[in-house]
């Protein structure tokens, strides 16, 4: 039970942030439900990989690092924004973040969570976790990884609880006759906040130094992630600006996360009044210059060594850039990068809405054509084809990879009026593009370099010159990233997932005039 005097010390908004902390449903439920059913699946898979051995996984000689360091790779580099930017941010001044940066900081710690335990999977059997600490040499990337992974996961996690303390002491008052356990928790956790003029100076005290400490513990836990693979002489990983194209990668990797959490909770939460679209134009335009940067040393990373095209290199080349993985990396370039950086930018052009007038740059009919193509080219590739009648169906195969890359085209250009009037769909489709290809570039930097060594793989059984995942390592990855929604989800069923102390102080004078203005004091 609440009591309904204190419930009244709070703005409505602040009230429809509270009552999220209880709101469940149906869909709750159901979205809880699948992800602790995906989470139980892959421990099922998991168990059969500690039973049998990495046997059963993709893993061989020649390859020791497959989608579980992916998975490593990426959530290290999701991490990177909650920390990162809030701190830059916070040092800044920057008064439009209030609402977000506590959503942010919240994906550092579960991503770091999910991030932190792949490379034990990796290895196959969790008892070879102490021979990193009783074995462990300092010239290894290995240890330092773990040493500076450890100290951004406890750094990251301060400084997401400090900035809480106000907000967890207003739930120890709002919760005084609520549920027993919830009243335990923020009471412990409050740590006796009153809100006292010493205790405020003390909390931003605090915060200050916090933030300016995160920055380089954050910049240097994926250098470190980096030099893992940049300190081996393989081709592709032999470069000496992995780091900070590590570095940049992660942060555009983890904005795009923070826009489509941003957008969930609004959904979710209804949470208009706190993000608005204001917030979904200024994270875009960070979102671009993060891809920018991003672009500027994906550009430098392949363009050197293709231009020298040396001979203990071509195979990689060659395999990334037109070979086996050339699909996944155009992908990650143009569906991961470019398009994203285009869907943010071109809708904001003067002349979008004269597109509208067109008739051939409707959406229906650039949709349809390339339905229709790509309709025609599953039919033209299966099997058994009727199509085969027609005779030359090679030329007709190399021909439809450009008619599906026009219709593509045709259907972007169709749809910038649609995305100029709805900036946050905008957003959020650009987001999910660059979290995906995200995910897909780290396993182009691992997996082709593996398969093409400088000395190449001889001898080797059948199938053991190529990478296969098997459904042991999908089900393991499925359970990851369920894990981190899962944990993401009840991080804000437990606390307000915007700060509510710090948005009243953005409102400054109005929120002045009222009870409610002296936000810390529960």
């Amino acid at each position: 039970m609440i009591d309904g005097r204190r419930r009244q010390a709070f703005a409505p908004r602040e009230q429809r942030l509270l009552d999220s902390l209880q709101a469940t449903g149906p869909r709750y439920y159901a979205l809880v439900g699948g992800l602790v059913a995906i989470i139980l699946w892959g421990l099922i898979a998991y168990g059969v990989q500690l039973r049998y051995g990495l046997g059963v996984t993709g893993l061989r000689d020649n390859f020791m690092w497959g989608v579980y360091i992916t998975n490593f790779v990426f959530f290290i580099g999701v991490s990177h924004v909650g920390a990162l930017m809030s701190a830059i941010l916070r040092l800044t001044g920057a008064e439009w973040r209030r609402p977000i940066t506590r959503m942010a900081e919240a994906i550092t710690f579960a991503s770091l969570l999910m991030g932190a335990l792949m490379p034990f999977v990796d290895m196959g059997r969790p008892d070879r976790i102490l021979n990193l600490l009783l074995h462990g040499r300092l010239q290894s990337p290995i240890l330092w990884d773990i040493m500076s992974i450890t100290t951004y996961l406890t750094g990251s996690t301060l400084f997401l609880y400090v900035p809480m303390i106000p907000d967890i002491a207003l739930l120890r008052e709002h919760y005084a006759r609520g549920p027993a356990w919830r009243r335990r928790l923020y009471t412990i956790l409050a740590l006796g906040w009153r809100g006292t003029p010493g205790q405020k100076h003390q909390l931003e005290t605090i915060i200050g130094v916090l933030a300016v400490l995160i920055i380089p513990v954050a910049i240097s836990v994926h250098t470190v992630v980096s030099w893992i693979m940049a300190m081996t002489l393989r081709a592709g990983w032999n470069s000496t600006i992995f780091g900070p194209y590590f570095v940049s990668g992660a942060l555009f990797s983890g904005a795009a996360a923070v826009i489509t959490a941003m957008a969930a909770f609004r959904w979710a939460y209804h949470l208009e009044d706190y993000i608005t679209v204001r917030h979904f134009k200024r994270m875009g335009y960070l979102l671009i210059a993060l891809g920018l940067i991003y672009a500027y040393f994906t550009f430098n990373e392949y363009w050197t060594p293709l231009y020298k095209l040396a001979t203990h290199e071509r195979g990689y080349l060659s395999a990334v850039v037109s070979g086996p993985y050339a699909r996944i990396f155009w992908f990650t370039q143009i569906g991961g990068l470019l398009v994203p950086v285009l869907l943010l930018t071109l809708p904001t052009i003067s002349w979008v809405p004269r597109l509208q007038s067109a008739p051939l740059l409707q959406p229906r009919p650039a949709l349809a054509a390339l339905a229709a193509t790509l309709g025609l080219r599953v039919f033209v590739s299966s099997s058994g084809s009727p199509a085969a009648a027609l005779g030359d169906v090679a030329a007709l195969r190399a021909l439809l990879p450009w008619v599906l890359t026009a219709a593509g085209i045709w259907l972007f250009v169709a749809l910038l009026p649609f995305f100029r009037a709805r900036p946050i769909a905008a957003a959020v489709v650009a987001s999910l593009l660059v979290n995906v290809g995200a995910w897909l570039k780290r396993f182009v930097i691992i997996v082709p370099t593996l398969q093409y060594p400088f000395l190449p793989i001889r001898r080797a059984p059948v199938g053991w010159a190529v990478y296969r995942p098997t459904w042991v390592e999908w089900s393991i990855t499925a359970a990851a990233l369920a894990g981190f929604a899962l944990i993401y989800i009840l991080f804000s069923k437990l606390f307000p997932i915007v700060s509510i102390w710090e948005t009243r102080e953005e409102r400054g004078t109005e929120a002045s005039a009222g009870e409610v203005a002296h936000a810390p004091v529960p």
